[in-house]
C-alpha cells in the first residue's frame, strides 16, 4: 500500500526570515539523529527507567541470597566465683568458661525462606518484563509523535505553498480587473494565518523530540529520525491469536500470587522455635582442671507465635489472588479490544487514503475552474480547506494505527517493530 502521508508534494521554501529563525533555533543546542526504533530501544539500556528496573531485580536477588544465610554462632566468655567473700575473694577458686552457641532452625524455616526469596526473584523478573514492554510502548508512541510532528510541519508548509499559489492567481486576476481587491486581501490574510500554523507546528515538534530524548535517556536531544516508523505498518487480513495466559501483565500477576503464597508459608514456619546448641570448655582453678560443657535450649512459644505476620501475609495473598483474577479478565478484554482496534485502524487508514485522493482531485479541478473564471474564489478556498483537512485525517489515521500496533505488540510481548522483550 502506498503511503499517502509521505506522498505530499515537495515543499518549497517559505520565507527567508522563518528559515533563518528555525536554523538558529536548531543550532542553539547540540543534537543528534535518533536511530531507527529497534536500535534506539536497544540503546536505552542505560536510560534511567531501565536502570531502575534492573535495580528492582538486583534487589530481589540480594534478598534471595540473604534468605540462604544461616544464623551466626555466638561466642561467649564467662568468669564465675570471683571478687566475692572469702574464700572467693581472688581468682584462686574462679571458674572460667569459653562457650559457643549455635542456633539451629527447625521446622523448615530456612527452606521456606529460601523458597520465598526465589519466588520473589521470579516475580521481580516478571514485573520487570511487563514494565519493559510498557516502556517499549511509551517509547514507540514518543517516536511516532516525533515523526507525526515532522509530518504536521510538512502538511502546514504544503498548505502555505498552495495558499501562496492561490494568492498569486488572485493577484493576477485582480490586476486584470477580473477580481475585486478584497479577494486579494482575503487570500493574503489566510496565507499569514497558515504561516502562523507552521510556527506552531515547529514548536510542537520541539516538544515531541524533547520528550523522545528524555524517555530514551539522551541529554543532547534529537533533531530528526534516521528511519520513519509510520510506513512500516501495512494492512493485514487478521491479527492474533494472543494467549492471555502468556501475556506479560498476567504472568507478572501470577508470579506475584505465587510469591505471596511462599511468604505465607515462610511466615507460618517462622513461628517454629529455634533450637540452640551450646558447647564449651570450663577451667576450674580450684582443681586446676578443664571440663567440657554442653547444653540445649529451646524457647517456649507462649506469647509470640508470629500470628500478626501470618495474618498480614495471608491478607497479601488474598490481594494477590484478587489481582491475578482481575488481571486475567483485564488482559482478555485488552486483547479483544486491541484486535478490534487494529482492524478498525486499517479500515480507517484505507478510508482516509481514499478521502485524500478525492480531495486532491477536487482541489485540482477547482483550481482549473477558478483560473478559467468559471467558479468563484470561495469554491477554490473551500476545496483547498477540504484537502488540508483530508491530509490531517490521513495523519490522524496513521497515528491511530501506530498506537493500535503498539498496544497489540505490548500484549504480544514484543516491541512495535517485532523484537521480543525479555
Amino acid at each position: 500500500m502506498s503511503d499517502p502521508v509521505g506522498s505530499w508534494r515537495p515543499r518549497r521554501a517559505l520565507t527567508a526570515m522563518a528559515s533563518i529563525g528555525w536554523a538558529l533555533a536548531a543550532a542553539s543546542a547540540p543534537a543528534q539523529t535518533a536511530p531507527p526504533f529497534a536500535q534506539l530501544y536497544n540503546d536505552t539500556r542505560n536510560a534511567p527507567h531501565q536502570i531502575a528496573l534492573d535495580a528492582e531485580v538486583d534487589r530481589a536477588e540480594g534478598l534471595a541470597r540473604q534468605a540462604q544465610a544461616r544464623p551466626n554462632p555466638t561466642l561467649s566468655v564467662m568468669t564465675e566465683n570471683v571478687a566475692g567473700q572469702s574464700p572467693y575473694r581472688g581468682f584462686d577458686r574462679s571458674e572460667n568458661t569459653l562457650q559457643v552457641n549455635q542456633a539451629i532452625e527447625i521446622g523448615g524455616k530456612r527452606s521456606s525462606r529460601i523458597a520465598a526469596g526465589t519466588a520473589g526473584v521470579v516475580a521481580a523478573n516478571a514485573r520487570t518484563r511487563d514494565a519493559r514492554l510498557a516502556y517499549a510502548y511509551d517509547l514507540a508512541i514518543a517516536y511516532g509523535a516525533a515523526e507525526i510532528a515532522d509530518r504536521r510541519i510538512e502538511l502546514a508548509e504544503d498548505e502555505v505553498d498552495e495558499a501562496s499559489a492561490d494568492m498569486r492567481a488572485v493577484r493576477a486576476l485582480v490586476q486584470a480587473g477580473k477580481e475585486a481587491r478584497l479577494r486579494r486581501l482575503q487570500v493574503e490574510t489566510e496565507v499569514n494565518a497558515l504561516r502562523a500554523l507552521v510556527d506552531a507546528a515547529r514548536a510542537e515538534r520541539v516538544g515531541a523530540y524533547a520528550r523522545l530524548a528524555a524517555l530514551a535517556g539522551e541529554e543532547t536531544g534529537f533533531t530528526d529520525l534516521a528511519e520513519p516508523l509510520l510506513p512500516r505498518f501495512e494492512t493485514k487480513t487478521g491479527y492474533g491469536p494472543i494467549d492471555p495466559l502468556q501475556t506479560a501483565p498476567y504472568l507478572a500477576a501470577k508470579a506475584e500470587r505465587d510469591a505471596a503464597r511462599q511468604r505465607v508459608s515462610a511466615a507460618r514456619r517462622q513461628a517454629n522455635p529455634d533450637l540452640t546448641v551450646s558447647v564449651g570448655v570450663r577451667r576450674l582453678e580450684t582443681d586446676k582442671a578443664n571440663a567440657l560443657i554442653a547444653g540445649l535450649s529451646v524457647p517456649l512459644p507462649l506469647f509470640d507465635r508470629n500470628r500478626g505476620n501470618v495474618d498480614a501475609a495471608e491478607a497479601d495473598l488474598r490481594a494477590a489472588e484478587a489481582r491475578d483474577a482481575g488481571t486475567l479478565l483485564n488482559v482478555k478484554a485488552e486483547i479483544a479490544a486491541a484486535l478490534a482496534l487494529n482492524e478498525a485502524a486499517d479500515a480507517r487508514m484505507a478510508a482516509a487514503d481514499r478521502t485524500l485522493l478525492t480531495a486532491q482531485e477536487a482541489y485540482r479541478l477547482a483550481r482549473i475552474a477558478y483560473e478559467a473564471g468559471k467558479s468563484p474564489l470561495l469554491e477554490l478556498l473551500a476545496a483547498r480547506h477540504v484537502m488540508g483537512a483530508a491530509r490531517g485525517v490521513v495523519l490522524d489515521a496513521a497515528a491511530a494505527r501506530l498506537e493500535a500496533r503498539a498496544r497489540l505488540a505490548h500484549l504480544d510481548g514484543t516491541t512495535i517493530t517485532g523484537e521480543p522483550v525479555q
